[in-house]
């Protein structure tokens, strides 16, 4: 029997039609990651706490919540819960996820590229004047070299420079990029790197660089070895020999020297342990080689 003027139907309000209207309210209640230190009421209990962890507990994920008391409680997670007074459905905190690892890179500062097979070595080839000078820029930039196909190999002396050339014979896609000791204002081999650049064919195809330094080793910093400054040596004495000698190593012999600079040699990590001098010239060589022909 209803009242005048106004009629129910009563079945509208079952049972399964309050679960949907629950459904379609937790729907509509947002999702919050118990991460730790998240401020947490759980609703029924009014217990007000920061979420210290989550755990498998009789097969249910329930948080445990520090009040400012230092005492904890668990509850299941899943709805029941405020946040800053809105209710929100408690779900697994978000995955730790690391920071990007940096991009490895090559003794030279360069961006590695790690599975990549070397190269097939191109025509063009960077020279340096002894095998110390070989091994100190195969150590700092031999992974890059061996990506890029770049042969580096020691003329032995710069003396024959212009011989060497003549026979290499380069030209567009076989340049040759040079690298020399003590090239200053005066020096002999200031006097070659003019000759080798004069040389027919050189243009564009040939590059004379070099360092300040008498020898390479001197292009390694001296605070390596526990020095200020390399020692200064006689213009009369070989350099190897009397830097050897003023620093006190065994000097007598040419095994001697090998071992000295193989001391040398492994104190030296990356680009970092050399002087800019040498290493902004190694560089410009790397790129006059490996650059495409034109046209």
């Amino acid at each position: 029997m209803t009242s005048a003027g106004f009629s129910a139907d009563w079945s509208a309000w079952g049972p399964t039609d309050l679960a949907a209207r629950r459904r379609a309210q937790q729907r509509e209640i947002d999702d919050v990651p118990a991460d730790p230190g998240t401020v947490v009421e759980e609703a029924e209990s009014g217990w007000v706490g920061a979420v210290v962890g989550v755990e498998a507990a009789g097969g249910v994920q329930v948080v445990s919540l520090e009040d400012r008391r230092g005492r904890a409680r668990a509850f299941p997670l899943g709805h029941g819960f405020l946040v800053d007074g809105e209710p929100v459905r408690l779900v697994a905190p978000t995955p730790r996820t690391s920071a990007p690892a940096a991009p490895r890179r090559t003794a030279s500062g360069s961006v590695a590229v790690d599975g990549a097979a070397a190269r097939v070595a191109r025509a063009s080839r960077i020279w340096v004047e002894g095998t110390h000078d070989a091994e100190l820029v195969e150590k700092v930039w031999g992974e890059d070299l061996r990506l890029e196909g770049v042969v580096v190999e020691p003329l032995h002396g710069a003396d024959d420079l212009v011989g060497a050339l003549r026979e290499f014979a380069p030209g567009p896609g076989r340049r040759v990029g040079v690298l020399l000791d003590h090239l200053v204002s005066g020096s002999k081999e200031t006097r070659i790197a003019a000759e080798a650049m004069a040389l027919s064919g050189a243009r564009d195809n040939v590059l004379v660089l070099g360092h300040p330094y008498v020898d390479v080793w001197q292009a390694v910093k001296p605070q390596l070895l526990g020095l200020d400054r390399w020692p200064d040596i006689p213009r009369d004495v070989d350099i190897k020999i009397g830097t050897l000698r003023a620093l006190g190593w065994p000097h007598a012999s040419q095994r001697d020297v090998a071992h000295g600079w193989k001391r040398i040699l492994g104190t030296v990590g990356s680009y970092t342990d050399l002087e800019p001098a040498l290493l902004g010239r190694v560089e410009e060589l790397i790129d006059f080689v490996t650059a495409e022909p034109q046209g």
